[in-house]
């Protein structure tokens, strides 16, 4: 077996297990579980009618490119959510099989452990477990940049040193972020583009919370970014998927947009990795880029959950309202770990800590001290986990004076 597989830190959800172990909840609270960032409202009718409608496409190998028909839906709904001039779907278009097989995989395709002895790739901290373990797995030295409340929780791409920005190959941007729900500026953007010109690495913008947000502003995206600086694609790609924005986690569907030539070769990676998406899942994929009623209707059910219980929390915690994606990132009262560890024990609601999504890194682990709540449960559960948090929290502090 590959001794890298060793380098493997323990997935933040089995460390949670693991906190879990022993402890009895009450039986008189029902589990209400917003740890895991899973969407649970109902997948669309349109989806599963063009799944079904296409059940034929089973007795036919599918082509790793994907359908025409399926890239053209991508190309055209980037165009308009973005207002891109110009997306080819014939050569900046891929679809994967959602964003998380593809960022891994990515990364496999463009470390060069030939070029330098010890390549880079930079995530932000706290991050998306996949970035660290495709850099290892792929040979590479996982960096972390920091991202911390005093700096809007972005990362300070100026605190890298030199050195370490000469043997970076992929930089990884996660916008709208998880777990802070931060959004880059267009400022954000021209420095890390400029820091791309000067070293050559190759950006990876993960933008898969991108139509989750409250109000008429639409995060800025990568492509987006680089059009308004009046840029081309060149080493920037960006991974989006439909598991948060049209709610079917299960169908595995996304992809990648972005530099030509960077494709081009992660296709031909992607031919020999035997990852091609099934016909039926191409079908209902265009479906489902090509309507924005139930991604709308999807966003007001997230915008009321925030509206009911970021203020009730707010009573109790030090949070706001990001500026999109899903989760509330909370300050907590004592250790993050203790915090979830108590509230499941007490009041049956799980969340996760802060601590786990990051690493310690330049004397510090900025997840510490955080929870993440995902509310992706049905509002009336949200709203009941708001309650018994709240209670718990006002426990804590009479027990504490």
């Amino acid at each position: 077996m590959s001794p890298r597989l060793e380098l493997l830190h323990p997935y933040p959800f089995q460390k949670l297990r693991q906190l879990f172990a022993g402890i009895t909840p009450s039986a008189a609270l029902s589990h209400i579980n917003l740890s895991i960032g899973e969407p649970k409202h109902p997948a669309p009718q349109l989806v599963k009618d063009a799944l079904l409608s296409h059940m034929a496409g089973l007795s036919s190998y599918p082509a790793t490119l994907g359908s025409d028909e399926l890239r053209e839906s991508i190309a055209d709904w980037a165009k308009a959510r973005y207002g891109l001039v110009a997306l080819n779907p014939a050569t900046e278009v891929l679809p994967v099989n959602g964003s998380r097989e593809a960022l891994f995989a990515f990364v496999q395709a463009v470390v060069d452990t030939s070029a330098v002895a010890q390549p880079v790739v930079l995530s932000p901290n706290p991050f998306y477990q996949i970035y660290e373990g495709a850099a290892l797995l792929a040979g590479a030295e996982p960096w972390y940049v920091n991202c911390v409340a005093e700096n809007r929780f972005q990362p300070d791409w100026d605190s890298v040193p030199a050195e370490v920005w000469a043997r970076t190959q992929v930089v990884f941007v996660c916008s709208p972020g998880n777990p802070t729900g931060a959004v880059a500026s267009l400022a954000d953007w021209e420095r890390l583009f400029a820091l791309s010109d000067q070293y050559g690495f190759v950006i990876a913008s993960d933008e898969c919370y991108s139509e989750i947000y409250f109000g008429e502003e639409k995060p800025l995206g990568g492509l987006e970014a680089a059009q308004k600086l009046g840029r081309d694609y060149r080493n920037l790609v960006m991974f989006s998927s439909l598991s948060k924005r049209s709610n079917v986690p299960g169908m595995r569907s996304g992809f990648v947009a972005g530099d030509a030539q960077i494709l081009a070769k992660f296709l031909l990676y992607r031919t020999y990795h035997g990852c091609a998406m099934s016909p039926m899942v191409m079908a209902a994929s265009a479906a489902a880029w090509r309507d924005e009623a139930h991604v709308i209707e999807n966003r007001a059910q997230y915008t009321a959950k925030f509206a009911a219980v970021t203020e009730r929390l707010a009573s109790v915690l030090e949070v706001g309202l990001p500026d999109a994606a899903f989760y509330l990132w909370a300050k907590t009262p004592i250790d993050d770990e203790d915090f979830a560890a108590r509230l499941f024990a007490e009041q049956h609601v799980t969340v996760l800590p802060g601590s786990y999504l990051a690493r310690e890194a330049h004397g510090v682990n900025p997840g510490k001290g955080y929870v993440r709540i995902a509310l992706v449960a049905p509002l009336d559960e949200c709203v009941a986990a708001a309650e018994r948090i709240v209670a718990f929290c006002q426990q804590w502090k009479t027990a504490a004076v």
